[in-house]
């Protein structure tokens, strides 16, 4: 498979790399919830070519990550900001800054700390189960199959077909 048809995959982590997957990306993200908007702001926070800078915008854009809105009539000019689709991507990037700091610090220290306006708190990205509430470590959650591949697999069953077409990963709890 080529990594341009990745999100044809039925695979949640595929999808979503097909639009956050390449280098850049979760840089300009990151940049746009610091608040980061214009071409060139980005271009000289990131270090980024204009050329790579604006096919990752143009991509984005087209996801639904982000919209251009016009700030200046003459000449137009745009600016970026986050659609409620991109602003969902904050768990992912406080994970990541949360990652980062804990196995990438060189023991320096994170080079960012956030803190809860809310509580005044110092605070970091936590992953906790939806409905106890309880943290969620690896070793105690699940795979099963949704929708989705539990259909290919009827499907399959119903025609006599043999279930060696779905990878391993997708057959865990069948």
């Amino acid at each position: 498979m080529r990594w341009d048809d990745i999100n044809q995959q039925a695979c949640s982590v595929a999808r979503a790399l097909s639009v956050v997957g390449e280098r850049w990306t979760m840089l300009i993200i990151r940049d746009a919830f610091f608040g980061t908007r214009r071409f060139d702001q980005f271009q000289g926070n990131l270090g980024i070519t204009r050329h790579r800078l604006s096919e990752r915008l143009g991509k984005l854009v087209e996801a639904g990550v982000l919209v251009k809105v016009p700030y200046n009539d003459r000449p137009v000019r745009y600016e970026y900001r986050l659609t409620r689709k991109g602003l969902a991507l904050y768990p992912v990037l406080m994970s990541l800054a949360r990652w980062g700091d804990e196995w990438m610090d060189k023991g320096e220290g994170a080079p960012l700390e956030y803190v809860h306006q809310k509580c005044g708190h110092k605070t970091h990205a936590t992953l906790t189960c939806s409905e106890c509430g309880d943290p969620l470590r690896p070793q105690e959650v699940t795979p099963q199959l949704g929708p989705v591949l539990q259909a290919v697999a009827d499907e399959r069953e119903q025609a006599g077909e043999s279930l060696q077409g779905i990878p391993p990963l997708f057959r865990l709890s069948m």
